[in-house]
């Protein structure tokens, strides 16, 4: 019996409309595998804690991530700068200050 190597599987990632990377067929992005495993778990960790990921997938993202660090650092690294920006765009728009004792007084 000869074990035939397939060389095209792909990486099962998917960019949205908007231009975040997701583990395709899920709502998992590619975001959250890669702090996990900088946080050290391992794949079978990640798919315990995402269930949607299948064990494979998972382990193709991993290796995504390992052969292209460059790649996945300056996209995670643009991302980060991103919710940085809709952040403080956020607290601009809408005050904080005196938010609880706003929520009360409209409680009451």
């Amino acid at each position: 019996m000869s074990l035939v190597i397939e060389q095209t599987q792909p990486v099962p990632l998917a960019a949205n409309a908007d231009g975040v990377i997701r583990v395709a067929g899920t709502r998992v992005t590619l975001e959250t595998v890669a702090h996990a495993f900088e946080r050290g778990a391992t794949a079978e960790e990640i798919v315990q804690q995402y269930p949607s990921l299948g064990l494979a997938d998972v382990y193709a993202v991993l290796g995504y991530i390992l052969r292209h660090q460059a790649e996945v650092a300056a996209y995670l690294s643009q991302r980060a700068a991103d919710g940085a920006a809709a952040r403080r765009e956020n607290e601009r728009r809408f005050d904080s200050q005196g938010l609880r004792a706003r929520l009360l007084a409209r409680r009451a």
